[in-house]
This record gives C-alpha cells, sequence and structure tokens, in this order.
C-alpha cells in the first residue's frame, strides 16, 4: 500500500498566513461546502474527480480535503495511484480553527 503524506489543519493554516502558493482542493459535497469552506480551496467533489483532473497541474502538489479526513484519504490514493503529488489534511474540516468563506 502507498504511504499518503499527511498535514495538520495547523500546518495548512501556517502555510496560508505565510502566503504560501499551495494547491487546496476541497472533495466535500456541495451542501457541505456551503456551510463554509477554506477561502483559497477548490472545490471538486470527490465523485467528480476522475473527469476533473486535467484542472489540476500535475507538477503542483495537491492538499486534499474533506469533512475528517476519510474521503480526501481516497481521493489521495486515486490521484497519486495517477502520478499526482497530494498530501491528506487529517482531521479534515472538524478540525479546521482557521478562517472559512
Amino acid at each position: 500500500m502507498t504511504t499518503i503524506k499527511e498535514i495538520s489543519p495547523q500546518e495548512v493554516e501556517k502555510l496560508l498566513e505565510e502566503n504560501k502558493d499551495i494547491s487546496l482542493i476541497d472533495v466535500r459535497e456541495h451542501d457541505e461546502v456551503a456551510q463554509g469552506k477554506i477561502s483559497k480551496a477548490k472545490h471538486i467533489p470527490l465523485g467528480e474527480i476522475p473527469e476533473r483532473l486535467n484542472e489540476l497541474p500535475k507538477d503542483k502538489e495537491h492538499i486534499m480535503i474533506c469533512r475528517s479526513g476519510g474521503r480526501s484519504g481516497k481521493a489521495c490514493e486515486y490521484m497519486q495511484e495517477q502520478g499526482y503529488k497530494v498530501v491528506n489534511m487529517t482531521g479534515g474540516m472538524l478540525k479546521w480553527e482557521g478562517k472559512k468563506e
């Protein structure tokens, strides 16, 4: 089994505070994202990842986000198989304490 890199919500928040050029992908459903998402995150529901991979550059690392870390983990596994560099945000939005839009 391939190991998936992980990052904590606090580490993601720090990267944002430092204005790092990071790619955040929120794989939750539309109704969940409507309750608030990280402002820089691009919303691609998990089920749409396969047909929307072309929207994501392969040369960039993508931080995957969901509610608790489970679905984003699945997205990471799939994307890694397709040759993408991905990191799973552990704990998901349940552990996110930063700003939301």
